[in-house]
């Protein structure tokens, strides 16, 4: 039986008396891109921060193709590519020697990283210290290196948050050239557009709970709605607007 990419089976976290995540369960298959949805304090971060590994589940399991974090960590962290909302990178190496720093922790070399500056268009960009591009251009060498060991699975938490337009679509176009080669993803997004465009499924969630899930089509079908917005409106109620 061919395992999910990545799936969680009840997990719960909490801090203190919040219950950040309440028992979710997860599926998500080999190609498949799903979008995690909801208001802040949702439980989406928490969610994928113990998905990745960077957070240890207070109950529950988390399994990433079928390995588990406590047993298997060191074989999931070169399946996975990770971006966080506010990645950090070295200011004062320029962008090419950040992602042949970077495909380096991978066995990979120069090839790997002149082949990703093409893929998020850093060409022209190579020479100038990371310190000095644009948030768009952040954005774009932080996926390159999310994905300078050629992961098949990519969690991405908020990868457009804070850039401008143009920006966003140029991210939006690397992460549906990453999923036509077969790459899973999970995303997580205010942005209801962003996931319509790059997801096939998207998950609802309210604290720590998920409230649907399924197609975007299915969802408004079964919500009476005609987009994602109304949708968590009606679901959530407006605290969706804070």
């Amino acid at each position: 039986m061919i395992p999910f990419a990545l799936e969680t089976r009840s997990v719960v976290k909490r801090y203190g008396s919040l219950v950040a995540v309440d028992g979710i369960d997860l599926a998500i298959a080999g190609g498949e891109g799903v979008a995690l949805l909801g208001p802040n304090g949702a439980g989406k971060t928490t969610l994928v921060e113990m998905i990745e590994g960077l957070i240890p589940p207070d109950s529950g399991q988390v399994l990433v193709e079928g390995l588990d974090w406590k047993r298997d960590g060191a074989k999931i962290r070169g399946r996975l590519g990770t971006c966080l909302q506010d990645a950090k990178l070295p200011e004062r190496l320029r962008v090419d020697e950040t992602l042949e720093l970077f495909c380096s922790f991978h066995g990979r070399g120069l090839d790997r990283a002149e082949e990703l500056l093409q893929l998020v268009d850093l060409v022209p960009s190579r020479k100038q210290l990371t310190g000095k591009i644009s948030g768009g251009q952040r954005q774009r060498l932080a996926l390159a290196c999310a994905i300078a060991g050629g992961p098949q699975i990519l969690i991405l938490d908020e990868p457009t948050t804070g850039v401008d337009p143009a920006a966003r679509r140029q991210i939006w176009e690397i992460l549906k050239t990453l999923r036509t080669q077969g790459a899973t993803l999970l995303l997580t997004t205010h942005f209801m557009d962003e996931a319509e465009f790059l997801c096939d499924r998207v998950i609802l969630l309210e604290n720590g709970r998920i409230l649907e899930q399924g197609p975007v089509p299915e969802l408004l079908a079964r919500g009476g709605v005609s987009s994602l917005d109304d949708l968590f409106l009606k679901l959530a109620g407006r605290r969706i607007l804070e």
